[in-house]
Order: structure tokens, then sequence, then C-alpha cells
């Protein structure tokens, strides 16, 4: 599984390569999330991307997108060959992916400005409440994130309407202590409704032992993942220049090597 996981990020740092753009370390730091609930998680499949009963992921973080591709190449959502223009005119793949594109699903949300996915969620969890569908709803947020408003207007109004069909996934690559002294995420969220469950966030067997275990309390659902920004490559955990820069053709060998060797 370990060597799974090390291709994925791998074909992230390909990925940025064809497209020059990328935000690796944010890509990197959720990979085992992105993994584990496509896999061992949600109902959900490349023959179900279509169906009203499917769970959703969805990407508020959008910075995250290149660890989502490669996800959906790896189940067979999307074939390899299509992304070698990525980031080109004519593509319809790009670092934040927009759902018009995918007719045949697979992109739930489109992602830009920090803050508007998890609106998206929600109101996605609440249409499944409304026409009694079992789908669950799992979105990708960071922690850097919760310092926008709608944010925290979001959790207001998923614990008013009781929506323990969603489950908010934090990202805590403990970026948002460089912006703004936050405190507890966990006590905070227990304030606005909350069940909330702490976990680490590059342990595979960790994290999916703990979305297999949200019960249906009537109450929304928060996992504060923690990671590493950067985790798998001793150079992108360490130089923060890499939070938005894509390799050349020197570095991506250089990186694949580190990803290996990680």
């Amino acid at each position: 599984m370990e060597e799974k996981l090390k291709q994925l990020r791998k074909d992230c740092l390909k990925l940025s390569y064809i497209c020059q753009d990328g935000n690796l370390q944010s890509a990197f730091s959720c990979m085992e999330i992105v993994w584990s609930l496509y896999h061992e998680v949600m109902n959900w499949s490349p023959q179900l991307a279509q169906s009203e009963d499917r769970d959703y992921f969805v990407v508020s973080k959008g910075q995250a997108t290149l660890a989502l591709y490669a996800v959906l190449i790896e189940k067979g959502m999307f074939a390899q060959s299509e992304f070698s223009d990525m980031g080109s005119f004519s593509s319809r793949y790009c670092i934040q992916a927009d759902p018009v594109k995918f007719p045949e699903g697979g992109i739930e949300n489109a992602a830009g400005s920090l803050g508007h996915g998890l609106p998206f969620a929600v109101g996605r969890a609440m249409a499944a409440k409304i026409k009694e569908r079992p789908s669950k709803v799992y979105v990708l947020t960071g922690d850097g994130e919760f310092c926008e408003g709608t944010m925290w207007e979001s959790c207001l109004f998923a614990a008013d309407k009781k929506l323990d069909n969603l489950c908010v996934v934090i990202d805590d690559n403990h970026s948002v202590g460089a912006m703004i002294d936050m405190g507890s995420m966990k006590r905070k969220l227990e304030s606005f409704g909350f069940d909330v469950y702490e976990v680490d966030g590059h342990k595979r067997e960790l994290l999916t032992e703990t979305f297999l275990k949200l019960e249906s309390s009537g109450k929304p659902k928060a996992v504060i993942a923690s990671t590493v920004r950067g985790y798998g490559s001793k150079t992108l955990t360490e130089q923060d220049v890499w939070f938005h820069k894509a390799p050349n053709a020197e570095e991506l060998e250089m990186l694949c090597r580190e990803v290996d060797e990680f």
C-alpha cells in the first residue's frame, strides 16, 4: 500500500510538471485522506459517478485537486493519456477543476476561492436529506480555510439542520498558525454542534477506521486530520516555495526519487 501512495504522489508531480502549475505541498498532505475515502469508505465508483445515491467528495481546498486527479486516474475514471496537455487552453484538465467540463461525473464542484466548497457540500447534504437519499457528503477543507466566514456560517446551518450525512474533513497541515491563532479547532467545532474526531492524517488504517465509525447521531461530523505539508518528500516538507511551484525536468526527477526514498 505504501508503494501505491508513493506512486500517486509521483503522479501528482508529473501532472504538475505537464501543466507547470500546482500546489504540491497541499496535494501531498492530503493524499492518504483522498485515497482512504475513495477506496475504503465511500459508496462511489466510475460506474456510480452519476447515480443519485452515490456518496459525494467535494474539494473545498481547491489547491489539492492534483491529489484528486491522481486518485481518479488510478480508479479508472479518467485515462492517464488524457492529461498529456493538461493546463493548455484546449484541455479540460486544469489545476482547479470545472465540473461543467465533466458530464460523465467524477468532479463534483468548482474550486477556486477558499470557503466555497463547504457551503456547496452542505447544500448537497441538505438535498440528500430532503430527497431521502442514502448519500453521504465528504468535503475536504484546509485548516487555514477556516479563516473564511462562510465556513462557520455553513457549520451553523449544518448543525441546525442536523445534517449527520455530512463529514467535514480538515487537512490540518498547520497553515492557519501563520495567519491567526485559531485556538482549539476541536472545541470550536463542538461548540457549533459537530461530532468531532481527531486522527493522524498520514495513517491510512486509522483514517479508514475513523471514517467507518461515524454514526448517525443527528449531528454533522468533522474529522480533523493532522498532516504535514509536502509529506512524502523531504524537499517539499522543508521548502515552502513548493506551496505553489511546478518542477522543471531536473526537479521532477529529483522529487520522484525523494518520494521513492521517503
